[in-house]
């Protein structure tokens, strides 16, 4: 009874208090179908994202038996990108070849997530809009304001 009691003043103060919020279980998503020359996921990979407090979402896929990078560092990826309604915008798979970059020199959002992964691993990344183009896009490949989806596998670190 007194389980009841405090039940019901817990959904009575979230009526009349609407900054009391309850922590929800993160959402599990189905794996991305994974492009042509992509390696395989772990067995265990996770079916939800995790999130930074930047608002980035990210999941392990495979986890990297190598160092992970630093923002300084340099690294080489294969990657696929696309927007929310599942539209390719970039595949270096699609182009049959992987792309060597500065990590400090691209999106904020691939700056951050690629350090959370290590050296032969795959990270899916899910990347607001303030860590991606914002507000002006990257016409007419990405508009603006969108969120960007990131299936990476970083081949080196260095």
């Amino acid at each position: 009874m007194r389980r009841l009691a405090v039940t019901v003043a817990l959904v009575a103060l979230t009526l009349f208090i609407p900054e009391i919020t309850v922590a929800q279980a993160p959402q599990e998503v189905p794996h991305p179908a994974l492009p042509a020359g992509a390696g395989k996921l772990d067995a265990d990979a996770p079916k939800a994202f995790a999130a930074t407090p930047t608002g980035l979402q990210y999941r392990v896929l495979r986890k990297g038996a190598g160092a992970s990078p630093k923002a300084s560092s340099n690294v080489k990826v294969h990657y696929h990108g696309w927007l929310d309604g599942g539209k390719v915008f970039d595949s270096s798979y699609q182009r049959g070849e992987a792309i060597e970059f500065p990590l400090n020199g691209v999106i904020p959002g691939w700056t951050e997530g690629m350090q959370l992964v290590g050296q032969g691993g795959m990270i899916e990344l899910l990347i607001p809009s303030n860590l991606g183009y914002g507000a002006r896009g990257a016409p007419p490949v990405i508009p603006p304001n969108a969120q960007l989806h990131f299936l990476v596998e970083l081949l080196e670190v260095r």
